[in-house]
């Protein structure tokens, strides 16, 4: 591993804290050694309280704090001197501690400290760094792992085996650290968790870590454990979607709540799913304990969600009848499904735990495989794992999002989304929780937005077979489909029934008709299998109420959807779905209303153009917004009991009134 040190960078980070500052995102810029939130860093100073008098400041990161994008602002500062006095109490519960933590910081803004904020106070180094170095972990977590530490490390490390994080493990390397260091000493291995390197400087306490972590991979590398290849594997063209939703279903069942699935079917993935020594592999346990929390503690192999959730409850049962207090047991349900054909999927209640999920399990595969050339990889007991799982501490972490989203872990397809309303409707959508795949013909759809809980693709939706393609990748992006909104439509220039070409009229016909049928076809297995029951907005037109002249295809296209949506809804109550119907009218953000159109229309009426704008009864404007606030209301709980209505979105129209 080499060192991303630069001078440069460095000189625009100003003081010691900013130095730590720097450093810190060094770390964080490297997945192999922290992953969302993991680590922490501290850097011990002096500073002048409001009353002049000099303070000794530990400032630590904040917990749950990214290190590769921390600002000054995300370390807590915390009085070092009551830190070593806790550190000599026989014993501390994590309330007591929390609270002790939080009572002699400085800055009453500032996020909750780290829970190792105990154990940075006590070790004699101004800056101090804390990873999970994946090459590390690798070799602690395979046979004989102390042994090979001590052959790796000598005494330029000291080793402190494996004991619960937090107020514990202050106490054991209190006791342990001042007996086992030396004139050599530059960093600490805590087994089965992680690794420690300290310095005077910033830059020496950090570039320690580095080294720490390069002996580490060069001596897998000597032991061919460090390049891990798969074989070349792709995917069958086996669809998967019907599988993928009825999966996600059962797992959201189990879970009690909708859960996003993401399924990755690359080589590597599919490689490792299909080892004979899967279950060997997989079924001790992660590989610092702390990822439990994320992943759980062991992945699901195979589909057989029942009997995951049977052997969860006992793994409960028997561990938490011996933890100190009482415990709730989480749901049931895996994060991390391991199968042949589905490769590994991983699950969340948002797109974006998802991810966090599968790149904690991505790294997790590589450490299992590397400790397995190593002549085997060993977890720590399952007690030991459970007892961080469970732990409140890191419990509160996930729980600092505050309140769970409308549609926390579920699915929304939107066509027509690159723009206007499509485009506004995937706004509100994600806005209210959803993972939202979007389909346009415009390119545009791919760059609309690079969030985990977005997909676009290009896709022209007459072209059944890419709008089947594009459904595929979609839910093997987010597991299934809860959410539809037919919004793509295509509004031709006025033409009178006399002069109407054929080919324009069928032209209209399969954007607005016949594709909506093929979505509604392919849709409909998905929908069946949506956790909280399947949801479709159509968007219409005020003319299939109120036609006017010159638009004889485009009116008769969305009278002919409407009914399309009717019989839909009269055939899919029984399945759960429930269709309803937008008429909006009007809506001048869409790009067919450029200015000159407006300017002209306007004129026509004699009207100025904001006044054109709002010649409804209601003399206000309709935007795009509005109408897909009330088409994501519609797929929401106030419309739980309603299914098959046409609500217009015009301002009044007095000829549809």
């Amino acid at each position: 591993m080499k060192s991303l040190w630069n001078d440069d960078e460095a000189s625009l980070y100003q003081g010691e804290l900013g130095q730590r500052v720097y450093s810190s995102r060094l770390l964080g810029r490297e997945p192999t050694l922290v992953l969302h939130g993991g680590g922490n860093t501290s850097v011990k100073l002096t500073e002048k309280n409001l009353l002049g008098e000099e303070e000794a400041l530990l400032y630590v990161k904040g917990s749950g704090a990214d290190l590769e994008h921390i600002e000054a602002s995300g370390f807590a500062p915390v009085r070092l001197h009551p830190l070593l006095k806790l550190a000599k109490l026989p014993t501390l519960s994590d309330p007591e501690m929390v609270n002790a933590l939080r009572t002699q910081m400085t800055r009453a803004d500032a996020p909750t400290p780290s829970v190792e904020a105990i154990l940075h106070a006590i070790l004699p180094y101004r800056f101090v760094d804390h990873t999970h170095a994946d090459a590390v972990l690798a070799i602690m977590n395979s046979r004989d792992g102390e042994t090979r530490i001590r052959e790796i490390y000598g005494d330029s490390v000291v080793i402190i085996p494996y004991v619960m994080p937090g107020f514990d493990l202050a106490r054991a390397v209190a006791e342990r650290f001042p007996a086992a260091t030396g004139p050599r000493t530059t960093g600490m291995i805590l087994l089965h968790h992680g690794v420690f390197a300290f310095g005077n400087t910033a830059r020496e306490s950090y570039e320690r870590m580095i080294d720490l972590v390069t002996r580490a991979e060069d001596y897998l590398a000597k032991h061919n454990a460090w390049n891990i290849s798969a074989p070349a594997l792709t995917p069958g063209p086996v669809p998967l979607r019907r599988e993928l939703a009825a999966l996600r279903y059962q797992v959201s069942q189990t879970a009690g709540f909708p859960l996003i699935l993401c399924a990755h079917t690359d080589s590597r993935s599919l490689a490792f799913a299909r080892r004979e020594d899967l279950a060997k592999l997989t079924q001790q346990g992660p590989a610092t304990p702390d990822h439990a929390i994320r992943t759980k503690h062991l992945p699901l192999l195979g589909r057989d969600v029942a009997a995951y959730a049977d052997a969860y409850r006992k793994y409960f049962a028997a561990y938490g009848a011996q933890a100190k207090e009482p415990k709730t047991m989480l749901d049931p349900a895996p994060r991390v499904l391991l199968d042949p054909q589905l490769g590994v999927c991983a699950l969340g209640r948002s797109a974006k735990d998802a991810s966090i999920v599968h790149d904690i399990y991505s790294h997790t595969i590589d450490i299992q495989l590397r400790a397995a050339r190593l002549g085997g990889y060993q977890a720590l007991s399952p007690k030991d794992i459970f007892d961080v799982e469970y732990w409140d501490l890191e419990q509160a972490k996930l729980k600092k999002g505050g309140k769970t989203p409308l549609f926390a872990g579920e699915v929304a397809l939107v066509t027509g989304a690159a723009s206007g309303i499509g485009r506004a409707c995937v706004e509100s959508l994600l806005a209210r929780g959803a993972a939202v795949i979007g389909l346009d013909i415009d390119p545009a759809i791919a760059k609309l937005h690079h969030r985990p809980d977005f997909a676009g693709f290009v896709c022209d939706v007459t072209d059944e077979p890419r709008l089947v393609q594009a459904i595929e990748h979609g839910v093997r992006a987010f597991g299934g489909l809860d959410m539809l909104i037919l919004n793509a439509g295509l509004f031709p220039p006025g033409t009178r029934i006399e002069s109407l070409a054929m080919a324009e009229w069928h032209k209209v016909m399969r954007v607005n008709l016949d594709a909506n049928l093929a979505l509604l076809r392919e849709a409909h297995a998905l929908l069946k299998l949506a956790p909280h029951g399947g949801r479709v907005v159509v968007i219409g037109s005020k003319n299939v109420l109120a036609p006017g002249p010159g638009a004889a295809a485009y009116s008769a296209s969305k009278a002919a959807l409407q009914q399309l949506a009717r019989v839909a809804a009269l055939e899919w109550a029984s399945d759960g779905i429930r269709l309803n119907t937008l008429h909006p009218d009007a809506v001048f953000d869409t790009g067919i209303w450029t200015e000159e159109v407006l300017l002209a229309r306007a004129a026509h009426y004699g009207m100025t153009v904001e006044g054109y704008k709002r010649k409804n009864l209601l003399k206000t404007e309709v935007t795009s917004k509005d109408v897909a606030e009330l088409a994501a209301e519609l797929c929401g709980p106030l419309f739980a009991k309603t299914t098959g209505a046409q609500i217009p979105v015009d301002g009044g129209n007095d000829r549809v009134i």
